[in-house]
């Protein structure tokens, strides 16, 4: 592990369901938190359609400014699961079927009506992938240096991820400390603006609300120390509490 830098990740969703709203992603959430224990930090989330070519423009543009990519949805058994193709078209290499990608789908069907043409292409992967075991379903993930292609299906990919865990380089996690209440954002942006900038490595979000008529907001701050992150927490309830307004920790 490698605490002097800060090792960032992209996820590159994928599928025409996402954009048209027929689907709620659950991915985003889910490997964010997933990444932040592994001590990388999801740093942008693209969505694309069912198109080669967007995948693998918006594949390469995200592997090329952080260290890993993950992807999510379109590795399926049907006609428009193309992540595949467009992964391949990105790394600029073939596409073929995986002989143990192809081994295990055989096993898991087996039982199950066997391995159809259509449920054989879950074994397809770019060439030169290596796979990520999936003890949720039939369908392996797929691995390609720092490209890590999982399935859409939030559950399945939560099961993919938990075979990746320990095996990427990452630094120190990233720790937060919550305190809110009935404060305006507005009021206290001066505060929480000129505190971040005085406090190297420190990031301090704002998530107001509305309740019962009133307006608060909680403010959580972001270190990759856990004393840091609360020695400004202490300071800004501090500050906050001079000005007048009642916070607690932990968040309202």
């Amino acid at each position: 592990m490698t605490d002097n830098r800060t090792w960032t990740a992209a996820l590159l969703v994928i599928g025409d369901e996402i954009l048209s709203g027929r689907t709620q992603d659950k991915n985003v959430a889910q490997l964010a938190t997933w990444l932040n224990v592994q001590g990388i930090r999801l740093a942008e989330v693209r969505v694309v359609p069912d198109v080669v070519e967007k995948i693998a423009a918006a594949a390469n543009a995200l592997r090329a400014e952080n260290d890993y990519l993950f992807t999510t949805g379109g590795i399926g058994p049907t006609h428009d699961d193309i992540t595949v193709d467009g992964m391949a078209a990105a790394l600029g290499v073939d596409v073929v079927v995986h002989p143990d990608a192809r081994a295990i789908l055989e096993r898991y069907y087996e039982t199950r009506g066997g391995l159809t043409e259509a449920r054989l292409r879950m074994a397809r992967v770019p060439d030169g992938a290596e796979l990520i075991v999936n003890k949720v379903s039939g369908a392996p993930g797929i691995r390609h240096g720092n490209i890590f292609i999982l399935a859409g299906v939030p559950h399945i990919a939560a099961g993919m991820l938990d075979a990746l865990t320990g095996t990427l380089e990452g630094g120190r996690p990233v720790v937060s400390v919550t305190l809110g209440g009935m404060v305006p954002e507005s009021e206290v942006a001066d505060l929480l603006r000129e505190t971040e900038r005085a406090h190297e490595g420190i990031a301090i979000g704002s998530y107001p609300f509305f309740r019962e008529g009133r307006v608060g907001a909680n403010f959580v701050v972001r270190s990759e120390s856990w004393e840091d992150a609360q020695a400004v927490a202490d300071l800004l309830q501090a500050s906050m509490e001079s000005a007048g307004y009642s916070v607690v920790m932990g968040g309202v």
